[in-house]
Order: structure tokens, then C-alpha cells, then sequence
């Protein structure tokens, strides 16, 4: 399996939505090296990728995957970061391996209870067929990407930027289609119910988040004791790569102290 380790410090595997693909994530993943060490990977049905995948266990693969990384990573446990459809993953992950989480970062992450939407379910009926107005429809996001900037001009060049990497590092519908497809054979209100490990959830504004509704993230501050949830202004569903250097600014100090804290109960256990 391809994996992307950089920095050093407290370790932290970020994990992609349904897009598929680690670039996307970059802005975020530049700024986490520069404090911690980060290990990523785009999605395991991803060619890119070079990992194993099963049809058949679907959805699982992805958790496993997750276990892969640290292990060829040489990592014990570390920070589990999940964004957008990857908090699902992570989430689980969490649950199924408690002993390689040191604590879970859900970003923009969609809630165990979600079901796809009328929008959603529009698209899951011929992905590859309706492809191009999955793009146009994209084209909403500019609102957020225009709040995080300064001004006009810097809209445009963080528009161009984001657009050269979707073309750049394209998704499949067909592959997101199934993605979301997977969850509906997992049952995971239950399967996350027995998180205790400490939480971290960021948001964007509600105004500016057009894909996760925020309401819907905050959801996890309901399900589990040890949640803290942070907003990042003037961002919605985009704010890890919108603003990275704030998003790096959150996550890494409550990775840190997660560590810290988990690491001083094992040795006092």
C-alpha cells in the first residue's frame, strides 16, 4: 500500500472523504508536517492507491486500511482523523481498534446516523452518467472559498488552485456511488457506540458548510462523553484546505495532549 509519511512529532493518519484521494487533502497536509508527523492515503478501491480491496467487504476495507498504515508505518497508535465521509472510517476504526487510537478527529464528518439525501440519492442512480452535473452543482463551493479569502483576487487564485487539483487528481463517481452504497450494510450507530476515547470535532460556519450540514457533525458531541468541538470561521466543509495553517492550529495541540494523557494512564496503569 501507498502511504504518505512526513514530519515527526505525534503521529496522526488523516483520512480522505468520499472523493477518494489524499491530494485533495494537501493544503492540510503541508501544514500538519510542519508540526506533527502525518501519515495519509487515498481510499483502498483507488488505483492509486496500491492496496488490497475486497467488493465484498466493502466498507471494511477502508477500517483496515487504516490499521495497514500504522503498521507499515511502524506506528503503535496515533491520532485517527477523519474527514467528511473518512470520519466514518475513523470513527470506526476507533471503535474496532481502541488500542491504535490515542484519540479521533472527525472533521466536517458525517454522522452515524446519516442517510443519503434527495440530492444524493439523484446522483447514486447513474453516477457516470450524471457526472457533469455533479461538477456544475460543485461549483457552489466557490461561496466558501471565497469567504476564507482575503479578497477577489485571492477567491480566484484559491478557486483555480482547488479546481487544478480535482482535475488534476480526478475522482470516479462510480467509485464514490459504491462508497456510499457500502454504508447501508453496516449498522453504525452500533458499531461507534462504544467510543471513549477523547474527540475532537471541527466544523465549519452553518452558513458556509453546503455539503455536511454542521448540525449533523455535532451530532457526535451527543453520543460520546469525551467531545470537543471546534468551528473554523469563514470556512464551511472546505476549512482544511481552505485555511490549513488554522485547521493544523487546532488538531495538532489536541493530538499532542491526547497523546500525552494516554500515554501518562498506561504508565500509571
Amino acid at each position: 500500500m501507498k502511504i504518505v509519511d512526513r514530519g515527526g512529532g505525534t503521529p496522526i493518519v488523516v483520512i480522505p472523504g468520499a472523493q477518494g484521494r489524499w491530494e485533495w487533502m494537501k493544503p492540510a497536509i503541508d501544514a500538519l508536517a510542519q508540526r506533527c508527523r502525518v501519515i495519509t492515503f487515498s481510499l483502498a478501491d483507488e488505483p492509486s492507491a496500491d492496496a488490497r480491496f475486497d467488493p465484498q467487504r466493502g466498507f471494511w476495507c477502508y477500517v483496515d486500511q487504516v490499521r495497514d498504515a500504522l503498521d507499515a508505518a511502524g506506528v503503535r497508535r496515533a491520532a485517527i482523523c477523519g474527514v467528511s465521509y473518512g470520519g466514518l472510517i475513523a470513527a470506526v476504526f476507533a471503535a474496532r481498534y481502541p488500542d491504535r487510537a490515542s484519540s479521533l478527529v472527525l472533521v466536517s464528518a458525517l454522522p452515524p446516523s446519516w442517510t443519503p439525501d434527495r440530492r444524493v440519492q439523484f446522483f447514486l442512480r447513474a453516477p457516470r452518467l450524471l457526472s457533469p452535473l455533479f461538477v456544475i452543482s460543485s461549483l457552489r463551493l466557490y461561496t466558501e472559498i471565497a469567504a476564507a479569502s482575503q479578497s477577489v483576487a485571492g477567491a480566484v487564485r484559491a478557486g483555480l488552485r482547488h479546481a487544478s487539483c480535482v482535475i488534476g487528481h480526478m475522482l470516479s463517481p462510480r467509485r464514490m456511488a459504491r462508497r456510499v452504497r457500502f454504508l447501508s450494510s453496516v449498522d453504525l450507530p452500533k458499531e461507534v457506540a462504544g467510543v471513549t476515547l477523547p474527540t475532537l470535532v471541527v466544523t465549519g460556519e452553518p452558513r458556509l458548510d453546503l455539503i455536511v450540514p454542521v448540525r449533523a457533525t455535532r451530532e457526535y458531541s451527543a453520543l460520546w462523553p469525551k467531545t470537543r468541538v471546534e468551528m473554523i470561521a469563514n470556512t464551511g466543509h472546505l476549512g482544511l484546505i481552505t485555511r490549513p495553517e488554522t485547521f493544523a492550529s487546532i488538531v495538532v495541540p489536541f493530538a499532542e495532549r491526547a497523546e500525552w494523557d494516554d500515554s501518562r494512564s498506561r504508565r500509571l496503569g
